[in-house]
């Protein structure tokens, strides 16, 4: 990865240009603004050696997995080949992950890290499962593939499934279940007003009998468990359930990190450094550590901002909104067909990620941040060099006709 970010930059400065459509798309706009506080709170940071080693590290996460992939999908061809070069020896891994996890039984404690060394634990195996689902399912239904073609899929489909369900990955089993939610509402295009209407009467049903769900919550003993429909029972767990518990042993921990800096932070990749005080006792668990070796924030939205404080958060909900703008835009624009159904199996693996980012962060990792940045530089490149040349002269036509009015 940085000998591609070194040639990059070479050649950056050897053609004395970058691509204006691509420099002044939404998505770079937003990464470069994002980036450019990270900069400036890397140079205020409590540690400013780890804020600039986290700062060099997600620039040519970027430069490789953003703005490279970018001109390689120039070709659309490039874009399925990405996708199945991660998706293959991803496949090597699950079955020796299950090969693993069969020796001890399948149980709920060895799933933490039979994925051991590939992945650092099942958290992040199980969020990259969640993410490839929905590609694996457009592959099975396009158009442009073999009945021979589908089937293989259709035992990809059936590999990462099971995977999914033996990484006894909670947070990666809902995000799945609203990626899909959010499927079911582009696929059907259903109105907005009727899903206003609904979110109206969850919201009224909430408040009116948020006091039974508190109590049913604190009654909720279960923990983590083999049994699936437990394990599942568990997700509510926040009373006795430790791995619950030390999530929010976490966040609030980081809360009255922000509330100490809420301007600058405490410096970009420092939480897991300075965390330690900012622990209460009785808001510790068994699995508490000050060491700051098991795990960050769990947060992709807290932990920024913590380590940057406010614009630190708004920047980086900044490019999620950015990346989920023009993916759902760009899907209604597009005609029915296998690129529309690429760039709908893209958006709804990145929501796998973007939710499971409320329970953890993987993001300065290279594992997940390939495929994140990988898929939002498929949305642009498709937006930039795939939109089909009638559709793009029709648009610009609204546009002309909309500004003589």
């Amino acid at each position: 990865m940085m000998g591609i970010f070194v040639v990059l930059i070479l050649k950056l400065l050897y053609d004395h240009k970058i691509e204006k459509r691509i420099l002044y798309h939404p998505i770079t706009l937003a990464l470069l603004i994002n980036l450019a506080w990270i900069t400036i709170t890397s140079l205020t940071s409590t540690m400013p050696l780890v804020s600039f080693k986290f700062l060099l590290s997600r620039l040519w996460f970027i430069a490789c997995f953003y703005y490279f992939m970018i001109l390689i999908f120039k070709d659309q061809k490039n874009m399925n080949r990405f996708l199945w070069a991660y998706i293959l020896p991803f496949t090597i891994v699950i079955f020796y992950t299950i090969a693993m996890h069969s020796q001890y039984g399948f149980t709920v404690n060895t799933a933490n890290w039979v994925m051991s060394p590939f992945y650092n634990d099942h958290t992040i195996y199980g969020a990259v499962l969640a993410l490839y689902l929905p590609v694996i399912i457009y592959f099975l239904y396009n158009a442009n593939y073999t009945f021979a073609q589908k089937g293989i899929s259709f035992v990809f489909l059936i590999i990462f499934i099971v995977a999914l369900v033996l990484s006894y990955t909670r947070a990666a089993w809902i995000s799945l279940a609203v990626a899909f939610a959010l499927g079911f509402i582009m696929y059907f295009k259903i109105n907005f007003k009727v899903l206003s209407l609904f979110g109206l009467v969850g919201i009224v049903l909430f408040f009116a009998t948020k006091d039974k769900i508190l109590m049913s919550l604190e009654k909720n003993r279960q923990d983590s468990s083999s049994n699936l429909a437990e394990h599942v029972q568990s997700i509510s767990n926040i009373s006795s359930d430790a791995s619950n518990l030390e999530r929010i042993n976490r966040w609030e921990a980081a809360l009255r990190m922000y509330k100490k800096h809420p301007v600058l932070g405490f410096g970009p990749g420092t939480y897991a450094f300075k965390y330690a005080p900012y622990q209460f006792s009785y808001e510790k668990t068994i699995i508490s550590t000050n060491a700051g070796n098991k795990g960050n924030a769990h947060s992709e939205y807290i932990g920024p901002m913590a380590e940057s404080g406010t614009l630190g958060l708004l920047t980086f909900v900044g490019v999620v909104v950015a990346i989920f703008y023009t993916g759902i835009t760009l899907y209604y624009r597009l005609e029915k067909g296998s690129l529309r159904a690429l760039v709908l199996s893209l958006i709804l693996g990145l929501v796998t990620y973007f939710v499971h980012g409320l329970l953890n962060n993987f993001l300065d990792t290279d594992k997940a941040s390939l495929p994140v940045w990988g898929f939002a530089a498929a949305l642009v490149a498709i937006q930039l060099y795939h939109v089909p040349e009638k559709k793009n002269k029709q648009d610009n036509d609204l546009k002309i006709d909309s500004k003589k009015v």
